[in-house]
């Protein structure tokens, strides 16, 4: 069960709910997880967009995803996907945080540059696997 909550400005909440209802009905439609959007500028940050766990480390359910207001319709559909596949990457437990380490698959990853941390490289490749089947399965595209 999904539950869904969006703030901010300069953004369509009906683009939004759609991607991520679509999301968790094919990746997690049997769990329940709260996910708050908040769209802004994340111009002095210089990312469009990022997940991060509000509950707890152990079987987190609870999520907030940052994503910068200002992108175009096809980087906002990717970075969705690619904050959404994070979410997904902690609930089934292959990305943890505990005792102040990253781990991925049990092994740290801490100190790993971003380019290099494997969940950031399956998020990567799956927002373009993924935009395509959205757009393919919402009739956005034939």
């Amino acid at each position: 069960m999904l539950f869904l909550e969006t703030s901010g400005y300069k953004y369509s909440k009906k683009r939004c709910k759609s991607i991520v209802e679509w999301f968790f009905s094919k990746h997690l439609p049997n769990h329940k997880v709260f996910i708050t959007v908040n769209h802004r500028g994340l111009y002095r940050e210089g990312v469009y967009g990022w997940c991060t766990v509000e509950d707890c480390n152990y079987r987190p359910r609870d999520f907030l995803i940052e994503i910068h207001n200002s992108l175009s319709l096809e980087n906002y559909t990717k970075t969705m996907i690619h904050e959404l596949w994070h979410v997904y990457q902690h609930v089934k437990g292959s990305l943890k945080d505990k005792y102040q380490k990253r781990l991925w698959r049990g092994i740290d990853y801490t100190d790993t540059d971003y380019e290099n941390q494997p969940w950031e490289i399956q998020a990567h490749q799956m927002e373009d696997i993924l935009y395509i089947e959205y757009l393919t399965e919402t009739g956005q595209i034939v």
